[in-house]
């Protein structure tokens, strides 16, 4: 599991990178937060508190199958995986991973459009 402080860390790593981001302490805060905020991605720990990260998926997948869904998994848990990527998620990252890995697979899907004066 992810630590609030560590989810607190990468919320302000994708804010600092231009991104909008909100940080959930449980699986359904989570969602809410896609209920009420309408992300276009979010970045799902299977191992969140308060409910199954499948389940999680499968009900953001249900509800609003144009959110785009990353997962982090612990490294190993190949089942988990598989039925994750059957379920809807784009990719999955193993902890512990490169958060610079994750950007880039953020990036991908959600490209920022910079515009310089």
């Amino acid at each position: 599991m992810i630590s609030l402080a560590f989810a607190f860390c990468c919320m302000k790593f994708f804010f600092k990178e231009g991104y909008k981001t909100f940080t959930a302490a449980n699986g359904f805060q989570a969602l809410k937060i896609v209920e009420t905020e309408n992300p276009r991605l979010v970045i799902l720990d299977m191992k969140i508190p308060g409910m199954d990260g499948l389940e999680i998926l499968k009900r953001i997948k249900t509800e609003k199958p144009s959110v785009k869904v990353i997962i982090m998994t612990a490294y190993g848990e190949l089942d988990v995986i598989k039925e994750a990527i059957h379920n809807g998620a784009l990719t999955y990252f193993a902890k512990p991973f490169d958060i610079n890995d994750v950007l880039e697979a953020v990036k991908k899907e959600m490209p920022l459009h910079k515009h310089s004066i």
